[in-house]
């Protein structure tokens, strides 16, 4: 089993229908704690850090071969919690950032959320050492995310990728996995990287299923 740690429902249909296109048959069970995103956008990630681990640590104890935390906000503090827990812990979007790394030194982060620039920023510089980083956040996109506009947070995230000039870009980068969809909005002709579809697949060979499954041998409780 894979479990996932999403702090808004809205990834569930989204993760499952890529497990359905991607990884068919993979159990997934889904973590949703929205009040760890609500505590870390006013207290910073860390306040939250004791929570994420219990959630994860509980998840592993529950049979996890592995924990996808689904949140950029919280990424770093999930993953750090993986030596305490006993397997793996992995932040969604470390695939994106070092698909973003390879693509040129010139990348740009949007999100909609203020407080996912600064741990994604630190990300991409991780993966991607000396880097040209610009940061841009989506006007008005968060607050559509919060009254249930999709198509409006999506347009407005839309809006900002296609504002970066493609002269001085060589990926932009969605910091956030609800932002995923906006990219086909998009008319720029820079690439436009998200995270859930790579950062799922990272999870299920992290887990394990992926080998099991090509060796036709059943995950433990299926």
């Amino acid at each position: 089993m894979l479990a996932l740690l999403h702090t808004s429902p809205v990834h569930v249909p989204v993760f499952d229908a890529l497990r359905d296109r991607d990884h068919p048959g993979t159990p997934l069970r889904h973590l949703v704690h929205e009040e760890l995103l609500e505590r870390a956008v006013a207290l910073g990630p860390e306040a939250v850090a004791g929570q994420v681990a219990e959630v994860i640590a509980g998840a592993v104890a529950e049979g996890a071969g592995a924990v996808l935390c689904t949140c950029s906000t919280l990424g770093a503090v999930a993953e750090a919690s993986a030596g305490a827990v006993g397997a793996p812990v992995l932040r969604v979007d470390r695939p994106m950032a070092a698909e973003a790394a390879r693509a040129g030194r010139r990348i740009v982060v949007v999100a909609a959320l203020d407080s996912t620039l600064a741990p994604t920023a630190a990300l991409i510089r991780e993966e991607a050492g000396d880097v040209e980083l610009r940061t841009v956040l989506a006007a008005g996109a968060w607050r559509r995310f919060l009254a249930g506009d999709r198509d409006g947070y999506l347009d407005a995230v839309a809006a900002a990728v296609d504002a970066v000039p493609e002269a001085g870009a060589d990926a932009i980068v969605l910091a956030q996995a609800s932002m995923a969809d906006a990219a086909a909005r998009t008319s720029t002709a820079v690439r436009v990287l998200s995270s859930p579809r790579p950062g799922l697949g990272a999870a299920v060979a992290a887990s394990g299923l992926r080998a099991r499954k090509e060796a036709g041998t059943p995950a433990p409780g299926v």
